[in-house]
């Protein structure tokens, strides 16, 4: 696990369902409208900072997402996206939003407007793409949601920011350099809030955050392969605590580190 109090940067700038699932374990609404609580994407935006962690789900089965998510939520997670591969995804979604109105719940892999509309009807507080898909920035004007687009190349980036992307999804980032590609992304961007997506385990958590990453994604790191195939839930609920620890503990120690600079000027 992270040493605390050690960091490797020293700064950081503030496939659609395809059968009907089986939901006989939880209820869904009839209801096509989003659902209650809706915060807008400042708050959403808000909760991703402060998070440091956005959680990431996919599972073979309605039911499956449902208990997963339901155990990550209770283990602390604040964030989390559903990827479009889930079967009944929008229902799954709907339900959680249900039950979970004040947390920051989306959907992820979004390759196309008509399944951005979708997720925002069943309650989405964000979307998230591995590209820009441009159709999408217009489903979120009235401001009620975050679109979160990924991006790869510097160019990609500063392209996906001037379009009106609040916050920018770096992908794959390991495969890129891992926490170091962040720390050279913020020289030329210090101003471009950035997560961290694709192979992060919970350990490097602070590691990237520290190096200039308002956030990580997190897929196996939380929902362990081998416990989603046994549904133990217990152990989910178990990485997703220690994963919500590791993020806020990572803010909260930039946060107090920036005070001081500041306060050295």
């Amino acid at each position: 696990m992270e040493t605390i109090g050690v960091s490797v940067c020293s700064w950081r700038p503030s496939l659609p369902p395809q059968s009907p699932p089986n939901l006989k374990r939880f209820r869904v609404s009839s209801s096509s409208s989003p659902l209650a609580f809706t915060p807008t994407r400042e708050n959403t935006l808000s909760l991703i900072h402060n998070s440091g962690v956005i959680a990431c789900l996919r599972a073979n089965s309605a039911e499956l997402a449902f208990e997963a998510a339901s155990a990550a939520l209770r283990g602390g997670i604040s964030v989390l996206e559903i990827v479009m591969s889930t079967p009944g995804v929008f229902q799954v979604l709907q339900q959680l939003v249900q039950e979970h109105p004040t947390v920051a719940l989306g959907v992820g892999t979004l390759l196309n407007v008509e399944d951005a509309i979708k997720a925002k009807r069943a309650g989405a507080k964000f979307l998230m793409s591995p590209a820009m898909v441009m159709g999408i920035v217009d489903v979120i004007q009235d401001g009620e949601i975050l679109y979160i687009p990924g991006a790869m190349t510097p160019t990609e980036i500063l392209s996906a920011y001037d379009a009106g992307s609040k916050i920018v999804k770096v992908y794959p980032v390991s495969a890129l350099g891992g926490f170091q590609y962040i720390s050279a992304l913020k020289k030329p961007f210090p101003h471009i809030s950035l997560v961290a997506s694709q192979g992060i385990m919970i350990d490097s958590i602070g590691d990237y955050i520290s190096c200039g990453a308002s956030s990580v994604v997190l897929s196996d790191a939380i929902f362990n392969k081998e416990a989603m195939a046994q549904q133990n839930f217990n152990t989910i609920s178990q990485l997703a605590s220690v994963a919500a620890l590791q993020g806020k503990e990572a803010v909260l120690r930039f946060d107090a580190h920036q005070t001081r600079r500041t306060e050295d000027y």
